[in-house]
Formats: C-alpha cells, structure tokens, sequence
C-alpha cells in the first residue's frame, strides 16, 4: 500500500486515553500534525469538539487549541493510520487473572488496522509491555510483507503530569536499526532534548524496572508504617527524623494505598519474565495489596465495626487524580461491606454514582478513612475518628 496524500505527522493508535492523548497534544503543540485513531466514538468526540475526556493539568487549554488549529483531530476510522509517517501504538500488555502478561495485545492491535499500513513507516510501541514483545511485533510486521521502521519508546510521564513531563524528561529510545533509532530519536526530539539509546530489550526491561522501583518503594514504606503502627510510634515523626537533610533516605516516601494501572501489573511482568522468581515483588505485591486487609484489621481491634457507619475519602488510585483503575479504596470499600454497618464512599474527582457528596459522608460518618490524598481533605478537623496512613492532616489517629 502506498502512503495516501492526505498524509499527516502522526497517528497515535489508542490515542483518546491518557497515554495517547497527552502525547498527542504534545507534538501537535509543537506544530506536527496528529490523527489520534481510538475505538471510543464519545471520547473522540469530545476530543474533536475541543473537550478533555479526563483531568490532565494544563491539556484542556492546549487541546483546545490544536483542535481550532487543525493541528489535532480523532478518529474511529482504522484506514488513519495509513495516512502518517509514524504511527505510536500505546497498547500496552496487560495481566490476566492469574497475574501472567497477555502477549498477545499489542500484536492483535496491530492486526486490527494492519491493511491500512504501508512500506516506511515508523511504528512506535509506547506503553509498557512484556521483553520480547518489540521483536514479536517486527517479526509480525514481516509476516505481513511490510518493510517498516519499528522502535520502543516507553512513556515514564506521572498521570496528570504529562504535559509538564513530556517536555522535560529524558526519552527512552529502542531500535534494532540505526535507521529506526534515528527516526525515533527525531520524532521525539520535538519534544525534548535529551534522549536516551538502548537496545529494545534493555528498553522494555527499564520501563518494568522504573514501575517497580517505586512499587517496591511504596512497600517499604507501607511495612515500616505498620511496624511503628504495631507498636504505637508515629511513623511520621520517625519518617522526618530518618528524612530530615539526609539525602540518602530522602525517597522514602509516605505510606498508603500503591495503586493503579501500572505498578502492580509491571512488577508481575517483570516477575514472569525471571520465570517468576522475584521475592521483592512478590513481597511487595502481598504488604501492599495487604494494606486495606491490614487496616480493616486494626481498626476491627479498636471499633465496634459492625455499628459504626464508615466513610471512606478519596477512591482515585492517588491524590488529585480523576482515575479509579485499580484504586485499592474500592478494596477496602469491600472489605468494609462485610464488616461496618454502613459504609459511605466520596470523592471530588472520581465519576462514580454510588459516591456521596463529601458533607453527607462527614455529617453520617462514625469513622474516617482517607484512602486517597486529595489535598482537599488537607484542612479536615472532624469530630469523629480520622485514619489518615498519609499525613495528609496531622490530625490521623494511629490504628
């Protein structure tokens, strides 16, 4: 198939999402044309009209723009990606059930439109996936009878970040080739300068490795919390006395609820991928899916559970985010079904109907647990008890 001339810079395939779509209004800001190719007609839609499908600071102001420029639009027509130069596939590998990656879902996205694509483009793998999986795709690619250029580009942005982060960190890029590494290295010198060359699998294993750094970070600090919890000490102090101008414990971070999308499915890849013989992940994965077990726990040695009425603050995976995937609040809202009288849930971001306005969950409540850290819940001094593992207040009881 040859390139069509209504050619654009760009398709990013998956491109409503909050991978995508960041990225896409990145180069587009930065003057490159961009088709983002998505399945979901009401998120194209509203990215078409202008209108941010989720919170990402600073993104609405510059989709609006490259919208009216005409430097952005999106699309449910798969025949886009035949249109660009490059095309940027955020399909990542997700995890089944039973903790084992799906290899097969990034090469099945690319099945779905591979008619449309055509001899010299660059396809750009962007979201996390399995070793192995940047080969599977080439090989994929040949089978098809293509001659493409393919890298692997991992995105390391913090969700709600992008827009800052896209600018500023340093750019990951694989390639087999020289050719295709210098035509990654190009495409994304538009938005930062500082690039970063591996070998694809030195990529992939650097993306796990960055998820599950922080993921075993969160654990440390999770144990340590119900260490000093165990025995009645105040992890925040012992945390500022250890942090305090000391430069070589200056991340270890606050304890709480590590979730989301990301940090446990690329911990269990990167298990997999030693043929599951990764202790620290493993253990990271039982102290810090354990956390919501744990606190219902301690607070079942303190209260009298069964008639208490709990409201639980914040059901995002993190503060000041709008995303509840794999939010560990929903965890403990479960757990606290079986045990509480009641049990009432809110949140000034998260679009979820069973949640309840935060005064209702105040004015109700026998008992507070904030679950994620909105820094709305900062300056709360309620009456009743109030279980903050964050330090959000300075006003939590120990448990």
């Amino acid at each position: 198939m040859t390139q069509p001339s209504n050619a654009v810079d760009i398709c990013v395939v998956g491109g409503c999402g909050r991978v995508g779509l960041p990225l896409g209004i990145a180069l587009a800001a930065r003057g490159l044309s961009v088709v983002l190719y998505d399945i979901d007609a009401a998120a194209v839609d509203r990215v078409n009209s202008g209108v941010m499908p989720f919170a990402e600071e600073g993104a609405a102001e510059l989709l609006a723009e490259a919208t009216g420029a005409g430097r952005l639009r999106a699309t449910t027509d798969p025949a886009s990606v035949g249109r660009a130069d490059a095309l940027v596939v955020v399909v990542g590998t997700p995890v089944d059930e039973h903790l084992n990656p799906d290899l097969g879902a990034v090469p099945r996205a690319i099945e779905r439109c591979v008619e449309h694509l055509h001899d010299g483009q660059l396809i750009v793998l962007r979201s996390t996936v399995y070793p192995g999986v940047t080969a599977l795709t080439e090989k994929l690619l040949v089978k098809h009878g293509l001659t493409v250029d393919v890298a692997f580009c991992p995105e390391r942005i913090a969700e709600g970040k992008a827009m800052t982060e896209l600018f500023t960190l340093p750019q990951i890029v694989a390639a087999r080739t020289p050719q295709a590494m210098d035509r990654a290295e190009k495409l994304f010198r538009n938005l930062t300068g500082s690039i970063v060359r591996l070998e694809p699998e030195e990529a992939e294993l650097a993306k796990l490795y960055t998820n599950t750094w922080r993921y075993l970070k969160f654990a440390a600090a999770n144990q340590f919390w119900m260490m000093a919890n165990d025995f009645g000490l105040d992890f925040a102090k012992i945390r500022h006395a250890v942090t305090f101008d000391y430069p070589r414990a200056d991340d270890l971070p606050m304890p709480g609820f590590a979730a989301g999308p990301c940090l446990l499915k690329d911990t269990m890849q990167l298990a997999a991928f030693n043929r599951n013989n990764f202790v620290l992940g493993h253990s990271a994965m039982l102290i810090n899916e354990g956390l919501p077990l744990y606190l219902v726990s301690r607070l079942e040695d303190r209260f009298d559970l069964a008639d208490m009425t709990v409201g639980i603050l914040g059901m995002a995976f993190k503060g000041g985010s709008d995303d509840p995937r794999d939010s560990l609040a929903y965890k403990l809202k479960k757990i606290l079904t079986l045990k509480a009288r009641e049990t009432l849930c809110t949140d000034p971001y998260v679009a979820d109907d069973r949640l309840l306005p935060l005064d209702e969950v105040l004015s109700r409540a026998d008992l507070l647990v904030i679950a994620a850290p909105h820094t709305d819940y900062a300056g709360l001094a309620p009456t009743q008890p109030l279980i903050d593992m964050w330090g959000l207040t300075g006003k939590g009881v120990l448990v």
